[in-house]
């Protein structure tokens, strides 16, 4: 019956025209695992297998080999509880302080970082492994001098295919206190090759970096300004493997609190944000939460999944194009395809309660000046015009993909008694809304159309710089 309905809206997309909105993900409310899983100690650097059954995390629970160890607990299905965990053994677990734990999509491998004797610095990266998840773990192995450094090198994130390590370090050659850093290697069977520092990074310190399971999205922590807290969650994406990293995009108040919001990991399905959090509601220091990852299927924000929506994606069929690039992952596969469609008509005719966007005002006082926006704000730029004298404001520079226009300008006519007072004067209003990060210069000339090659009487310029 919903293909059904799909089809025929799809037909009926196809005839209409609609203006386009913001599409990105949100998240749900975030909700601490509990009391079975947290304590009254230390919970952290969550891991969650590919199965989704296995929680692999590092406490200070009683009863360890070491200062902190690591642990797992186990449900038997998704929609069961977490049951209680279990300590690695002292196989894993050494008397030093074992953290980080990065579980394979195989769950054959567990990549970790430890403060026990190494090659290294204060603390190495080491992986352990077996043959089944039937057996236990074998011995660690530090990752040697090419991966490991004289400095302190943790929290590794291993892909899905197994041939991209992440982590953080402050080893130089960085650009802050502390980077991401990532190593590679053609297959399984050969070593890690020399890390390289992707375009993530800042000024201030990265660390606990998540690649998802499709290696568009990498989550991590930062402390760079602009934030909420005393670390946030950051996200970066890219269009392909072979892309560069995009501009990295706080996760904003829904996930960050004012406390330390750390160590993301993502569900293999995209499905699910887990981070460790000081945030009130907890039973510890730390404690694991998690939060739902939900793409924007209400593509224009009218409350409900409907054919405008699709007629808004089929608009946009084969493009990058962030606003309608919900699927197979919430933040999308860099085409604008069958995968996106599948993930709307999921929620076809369902409402949403319409959410109105943050409105940032401009006018001409604020000519040459630069403007901050966060992604999803709408900037309203009034100017004073005249129609009368065949005067019209107009776009004349933007980047689109960063700053969309939504609609035609709106005139506002002046009342009595307000400037400007010559003929029928007032204000053209017009809406642009930041769909993408990106920096972009806006620039609108008053002059009469009709006019060519003649300078206009007045120009609007500033620069829009979207996070």
């Amino acid at each position: 019956m919903k293909t059904t309905k799909m089809l025929a809206v799809l037909v009926l997309a196809l005839g209409l025209i609609a203006s386009v909105a913001n599409a990105d993900f949100t998240f749900g409310t975030p909700t601490n695992l509990g009391p079975v899983v947290n304590t009254s100690s230390r919970e952290a650097h969550p891991s969650i297998s590919a199965s989704g059954l296995s929680l692999y995390f590092d406490s200070r629970w009683p009863g360890g080999y070491g200062d902190t160890d690591i642990w797992v607990s186990t449900r038997a299905t998704t929609d069961d509880d977490w049951g209680t965990p279990m300590n690695l053994g002292a196989t894993v677990n050494s008397s030093a302080g074992d953290i980080s734990p990065s579980i394979s999509a195989d769950s054959l491998s567990l990549f970790f970082d430890s403060s026990r004797p190494g090659v290294g610095g204060g603390r190495d990266l080491w992986v352990t492994t077996r043959a089944s998840t039937d057996d236990d773990w074998g011995t660690p192995v530090n990752l040697g001098l090419t991966v490991n450094s004289l400095a302190v090198d943790s929290c590794p994130s291993i892909s899905t295919d197994g041939l991209s390590l992440f982590f953080g370090s402050p080893r130089p050659g960085g650009l802050g206190l502390k980077d991401i850093w990532v190593t590679t290697r053609p297959s399984t069977d050969d070593d890690w090759g020399t890390p390289v520092n992707p375009t993530v990074n800042s000024s201030s310190n990265e660390c606990c970096p998540s690649i998802s399971a499709d290696g568009l999205a990498l989550f991590f922590e930062s402390m760079r300004t602009g934030g909420y807290g005393k670390g946030d969650i950051y996200v970066s994406s890219r269009a392909t493997k072979g892309d560069p990293w995009g501009v990295a995009v706080n996760l904003g108040p829904l996930v960050n609190s004012s406390a330390q919001d750390w160590s993301p990991e993502v569900s293999s399905d995209g499905s699910t944000l887990f981070f460790m959090s000081k945030r009130p509601g907890g039973f510890g220091n730390f404690d694991i939460w998690q939060a739902s990852i939900e793409p924007v299927v209400d593509l224009n924000g009218d409350g409900i999944v409907d054919s405008v929506d699709m007629c808004i994606m089929v608009d946009h069929w084969g493009e990058n194009y962030s606003l309608c690039d919900i699927g197979p992952m919430p933040w999308g596969d860099g085409i604008v395809d069958v995968q996106d469609l599948i993930v709307l008509a999921e929620h076809l005719f369902e409402e949403f309660p319409p959410v109105e966007p943050e409105k940032v005002h401009v006018d001409e006082k604020d000519d040459g000046s630069e403007v901050e926006l966060e992604q999803g704000q709408i900037l309203v730029v009034t100017l004073e015009s005249n129609p009368t004298t065949g005067y019209r404001w107009e776009q004349v520079e933007n980047q689109e993909s960063i700053l969309e226009q939504m609609g035609e300008a709106e005139f506002k006519p002046s009342e009595k008694g307000e400037p400007p007072l010559v003929g029928a004067g007032g204000w053209e209003i017009f809406r642009f809304k930041a769909i993408s990060a990106g920096q972009t210069s806006l620039k609108l000339v008053y002059h009469r159309p009709w006019e060519e090659g003649v300078e206009p009487l007045k120009t609007f310029s500033i620069q829009v710089v979207v996070r």
